[in-house]
């Protein structure tokens, strides 16, 4: 099966970083919301560098399991490198493959009580051939996690000059490279056109406002975002180098005042396999 993708923002040292930062912000929330029981089999896909796989194995106990695949061979051993120094080593089992034909053994299909994904299909040319085999991959009865971005939705108030526009030209990079910048919006049709049944949805807020702890993270999380796709947007002949570099220097200047506010929630889906 051919799926193929386009990681806009690379896996350098400083994109290492930033999805550091990313989870930080991010994993307490999808931890509540995503409710692992103890003993739950999970497989997630597009992991990354694993740091939410990580928080999955400590939700499902010492009785359950995470297997966490992951395209990039520098993530997994990024992943792996990780949780040997915080002492997590064997937690999680990392596989490198895709996401589309991912590396599991015979007996693994169609065991997993929680198939989950996070920030994966907005990079996938036809995301639906890997919802269909996440539902191929649950056992009957067994979750279906959809989690990802509509970058439309993200607003910043008081608006700082020039960052909404070069916002919008990051998101139509996407485009550019046949993926979706939006495909937040269409995670329950991707669960319903796989034959998820019992759908449901949500949002998962990661925005933050001024004089909140986090906020600082959140500022630099969407400069780093940004910054780490620069190449991609200056060849869109979109925005000028100096004009790119003024715009994320005013944004993290924005950050620094008094009535900065981010709005920013993840899509969040969920669908069910048919009992066979």
């Amino acid at each position: 099966m051919a799926n193929p993708s386009t990681y806009v923002h690379g896996t350098e040292p400083v994109e290492q970083t930033r999805l550091a930062l990313l989870n930080r912000i991010l994993n307490a929330s999808a931890l509540r919301e995503l409710d692992l029981g103890a003993g739950d089999r999970v497989l997630d896909l597009g992991a990354g560098t694993g740091l939410f796989a990580r928080s999955m194995a400590n939700a499902v106990g010492p009785t359950g399991s995470v297997v966490a695949v992951e395209r990039s061979p520098e993530q997994v051993e990024a992943a792996e490198s990780a949780a040997a120094i915080d002492e997590e080593a064997g937690l999680v089992s990392f596989r490198c493959g895709d996401a589309a034909m991912p590396p599991l053994e015979e007996d693994e299909w169609g065991s997993f009580d929680v198939v989950h994904t996070r920030f994966l299909l907005e990079h996938l040319k036809h995301p639906e051939e890997v919802v269909r085999i996440m539902l191929r991959a649950a056992r009957p009865g067994g979750r279906i996690v959809l989690a990802d971005d509509d970058h439309a939705v993200m607003r910043m108030w008081p608006e700082p000059d020039g960052m909404p526009a070069l916002w919008d030209l990051y998101a139509r990079q996407y485009q550019t490279l046949g993926n979706d910048p939006f495909v937040g919006r269409r995670l329950i049709s991707l669960l319903h056109q796989a034959g998820a049944v019992r759908r449901s949805n949500s949002m998962v807020f990661f925005g933050g406002c001024a004089e909140q702890e986090i906020f600082p993270a959140i500022v630099e999380n969407l400069a780093g975002v940004v910054e780490s796709a620069r190449s991609l947007i200056l060849s869109s002949d979109g925005i000028s180098p100096d004009e790119f570099a003024r715009v994320l220097t005013e944004f993290r200047r924005w950050g620094t005042g008094t009535d900065a506010a981010i709005w920013y929630p993840l899509a969040w889906a969920e669908g069910f396999r048919p009992d066979d």
